[in-house]
Parts: structure tokens; sequence; C-alpha cells
């Protein structure tokens, strides 16, 4: 390619060869950067921070050899600080998605492509029976070590091992328990591109300013159990129709139904209390009730969904409403100041997980 220095990016085992190739030629290397890696897998006499070496081979066998008696003697010997392989890799790589059904598919069909398992165990002989602490005194790069600082497949101790060894070299340790640098919101990239560039550009933010409705069919469960199971599911199926048409005659977006109720978020507070307010008009001529909360605040986006304090408010102000009433925080109650809404005021209340007391009020009628 031409290219006579290059910045070196190691990550993980990746990390073993990132340093040798530091080390042995440094008139080839601009920077080093180095992600969630190590020098020494297994502990020693003058390492303590590593693994027992029982501990690493039954991790290998448990990893590489499907059905692996857990009962085995060295398994015995595992201790809650070493990682175990016996149900998988995937809550030490990626524990932030392990929980997704679709990413664990992926990821386990994944491992079966990338290698059999003799090379797989080829690649961990390689991996743990290195050790490159001597090379790390000799590297004479500017070099970023970053390590997430929860890991537990590969610990922080092993990533403040190399930056105390590796001449000036820099540690920044991120807040996460993700060993896969992609698994996580974490900026690693953005680490990584201030201490190659002297800049990081801001990340796009997923937070907005929104007015949150929480809305619930008060005695839900008196009525389910009064008009049967297919009279109700009618019955709600004609409910989610009502409050759709009156979220789209207001300008707002439906985030999800909540089994009986709504969650959906508006730009404005003021349209958000009228459209509760249309909404509960719309299902009386249904013979329901409901119950309604609002707050307006900062929300996360996470895809279709919406998150954060905002949100978890909203739903415990609705937690305080009579039925057929709409109630609302005290800061929907300033942003809609001189508008025609006309509110009561039902007092301070302690919302359940919100630090504080909330004034909280309910629209007139």
């Amino acid at each position: 390619m031409g290219v006579d220095q290059a910045a070196i990016l190691g990550c993980a085992m990746n990390g073993l060869l990132a340093l040798l190739l530091a080390a042995s030629h440094p008139e080839r290397v601009r920077a080093l950067v180095l992600v969630n890696a190590y020098a020494r897998v297994v502990r020693d006499h003058d390492y303590p921070i590593g693994f027992p070496s029982d501990v690493v081979e039954q991790f290998v066998k448990d990893l590489t050899e499907p059905g692996t008696d857990a009962t085995a003697p060295a398994a015995a010997s595992r201790r809650p600080e070493v990682p175990d392989a016996s149900a998988g890799d995937l809550p030490y790589m990626a524990p932030n998605l392990a929980s997704d059904a679709a990413f664990a598919s992926w990821w386990d069909r994944a491992g079966h492509r990338g290698a059999s398992p003799a090379a797989s165990r080829a690649v961990w002989r390689v991996a743990i029976g290195t050790d490159l602490r001597a090379a790390l005194p000799l590297i004479d790069v500017p070099t970023l070590v970053v390590h997430s600082a929860r890991n537990a497949f590969v610990p922080v101790e092993w990533g403040r091992y190399l930056a105390q060894h590796i001449p000036n070299a820099q540690l920044a340790e991120i807040d996460t328990a993700d060993h896969v640098p992609w698994a996580s919101d974490a900026d690693i990239a953005g680490e990584i591109e201030e201490f190659l560039t002297g800049t990081r550009q801001l990340v796009p933010s997923s937070r907005m300013l929104a007015t949150v409705l929480f809305t619930d069919i008060a005695g839900s469960t008196e009525h389910a159990t009064t008009l049967g199971d297919r009279s109700w599911k009618d019955l709600l199926e004609s409910h989610d129709r009502a409050v759709e048409r009156q979220l789209r005659r207001y300008g707002g977006q439906l985030v999800k139904h909540t089994g009986d109720g709504v969650l959906a978020i508006f730009d404005g507070p003021a349209r958000a209390v009228q459209c509760a307010g249309a909404v509960r008009e719309a299902l009386q001529q249904l013979g329901l009730q409901i119950r309604a909360g609002l707050h307006a605040g900062e929300v996360e986006r996470r895809g279709d969904d919406v998150s954060g304090v905002a949100v978890h408010l909203a739903q415990r102000v609705q937690g305080r409403a009579e039925p057929d009433e709409i109630r609302v925080s005290r800061t929907v109650v300033d942003l809609v100041a001189g508008s025609d809404l006309r509110f009561e005021d039902r007092g301070e209340h302690e919302l359940k997980g919100i630090l504080g007391s909330w004034r909280l009020f309910a629209v007139s009628d």
C-alpha cells in the first residue's frame, strides 16, 4: 500500500500481535492502540493477576468441546472471579447483548462458522500460552490502552499492567462490562479518535425533549372477567383504534401499547393534554374509564421505544390518577401557562423510584 507508518489497533488476543509488531518494528508504527488486550493470561509467581492454569484449561475445554462434564475436578476449582464457559462465552464477551435472543443465536452461528473445534483450540493455545511481558519496556511509540472497567473476560488489571509497563502509555478505563468493543454504547471510538487526532467528534444525541403520556383502563380486570376473553379482546381492539385516532388528530406518536393502555409522546405539552382529554371522551363512549398521566422532559430514543426518568415519572403520575382523571406534573402546568387549560392542585406526592416530592395537578373539565 506504500504506507511507511501506520497506527496499529490490537483488540483482545490480537493485541499480542500489535505488541510484538510495535516492539520489533517501531519504525513502522506511528501509534499503538490496545483495546481489552493483555500481555499474559496465566497466573505466575510474578504475575498474580493472571488466571490459574487449571481454570484456563477448563475454560478452553468447555468452549471448544460442547457437552463437557461440568462436574470435572477442574470445574470444581472455579472461583467467581474467573470465567466459566460451560454456558458459552457470550455472558463475558457481550453481557449487554446476552439477553437478546436474536443476537445470541447469531453469535452462536458465527462462532461455529469461524473455526472448527480443533482450530479453535489451537488459537486458544496461542492466546493463553503467549507471554509478552518482556517486550513491553521495548515499546517506544505513543500508546493508548483502552479497557472495559468491568470486563470479566480480560480483567481491567491486565490493561493496567500494560499501561504501567509500556513507557509513557495512556490508560482509558471505560465504564462497561462488555469485552467486545462494539457491544455497548461506550465511546471507545471517541477515545481512540482523540488519542490519534487530538479531537473528538460529538456523538449524535439520541435524547429529545418530549411530553410523555401514559394511559390505563380503570378496572380492566373486572371488565375482562365480566365480558369474557373474546368480548374483552374485541373491546380492547376498539380501544386501540379510538386512541390511535386521537393521537393522529393531535400529532402524538404512539410508542407502544401497554396491554390495556398506551405510551405516547408529543412535541408540545398543550396538545398532549388536549389529546388525553379527547381520548378520555372517546373511551367513555365505549363504556371505559381511563387514568392518564403526563410529564414533560428529556427522553432517550431506543429504536422505536423511549426510556429515561421522564418516562418513569409520567408512568408514576398516571398511577396516582383516579378513574376518568388526567393528572400532570408541575412541569406540564408551567409549560402551558397562558393557554386556556385549567388545573386543580392535587398536592405533593412521593413517587416510587423518583427522588424528592412532586406536586401533581388534575386537568379541570
